[in-house]
């Protein structure tokens, strides 16, 4: 009996050591593998050398941990890529209006000068010199926009009313484009958004549509269920289905290279406005015509 009950205290000693041999075992393999991952010479999780019930809850719940850093760290990556191509896009776009105007003031200081080419170049350097102005106000709204320190106050707004205004000041840009103007705005539709808010939406849609479209625009008003849609459709070439996604991204412009036209802010600003108004903003191509809806809470 006696020899029976050794034999069990032997075998029971011996399972325990290897137990706690194991256990440690895993403890260092566990320790390696973490110095591995964490200086970049390993994979990305961590596993067992022995078979451990305990270990391996723990094992899991470290890898959790070590998926979530790595989340992290290609996030933050993104964001830095992100961060250089802007800061990039908007080098480019100080840049370019910049060296005009230095090139045509150093024109305007030559002596034989007409009267008639200085008044040339200082148009030319006033029209580079707003547009300079335009984009960095822009950048800075849009800025302000994001960080929710751009005053709005909701109010009843009739957009019928607003559009028609607007789309009338813009008469002689159209005429100079070539742009054919059609105009379908439902009567008595109200919104709950910021007039000025609104104004600057609807202003960067026709500036969008001027600058980047073609032939004809087509805005329209019209009550859906509960929301009031205006949409914008223009005529439009090299724009495809894989550029919809981006083109209220900052700073995107499609064939940016080609159109010679500045990065993009004024839909940025225009999906960030409208959002900020309980508004929603989208974009689709149909057939060569890019269209643009903003819809809007309808005011009771």
């Amino acid at each position: 009996m006696g020899y029976w009950i050794a034999a069990i205290l032997a075998a029971a000693g011996f399972f325990l050591l290897l137990r706690a041999y194991g256990a440690e075992r895993n403890l260092r393999s566990a320790a390696r593998q973490l110095r591995e991952v964490m200086g970049g010479s390993g994979g990305s999780r961590l596993r067992l050398e022995a078979p451990n019930p305990a270990a391996e809850a723990l094992m899991d719940q470290i890898n959790i941990l070590l998926e979530l850093r790595a989340a992290d760290e290609a996030a933050y990556r993104a964001r830095e890529q992100a961060l250089r191509r802007q800061i990039a896009n908007v080098s480019h776009d100080l840049r370019t209006p910049l060296t005009s105007i230095l090139g045509y003031l150093q024109l305007l200081e030559g002596d034989n000068l007409s009267e008639a080419d200085r008044r040339e170049y200082l148009a030319v350097v006033a029209g580079r010199a707003k547009a300079l102005q335009s984009l960095i106000t822009s950048f800075y709204d849009l800025s302000r926009l994001e960080g929710g320190e751009y005053p709005l106050s909701l109010e009843r707004v009739e957009p019928g009313k607003l559009l028609s205004g607007l789309l009338a000041s813009f008469y002689g840009d159209f005429e100079g484009a070539g742009f054919q103007v059609e105009v379908s705005l439902e009567d008595g539709a109200a919104i709950l958004a910021d007039p000025g808010g609104v104004t600057r939406v609807y202003t960067n849609l026709i500036r969008n549509a001027l600058d980047h479209g073609r032939s004809t625009l087509s805005v329209r008003l019209y009550q859906e269920g509960d929301r009031v849609v205006t949409a914008f459709s223009n005529g439009c070439t090299g724009l495809t289905e894989e550029d919809i996604p981006h083109v209220f991204d900052r700073f995107y412009t499609a064939d940016q290279t080609r159109t010679g036209h500045n990065t993009g802010l004024g839909l940025a600003i225009v999906r960030a406005l409208a959002g900020q108004m309980g508004g929603e903003a989208s974009a689709a191509l149909e057939g060569d015509r890019f269209t643009i809806r903003v819809s809007w809470k309808r005011a009771l």
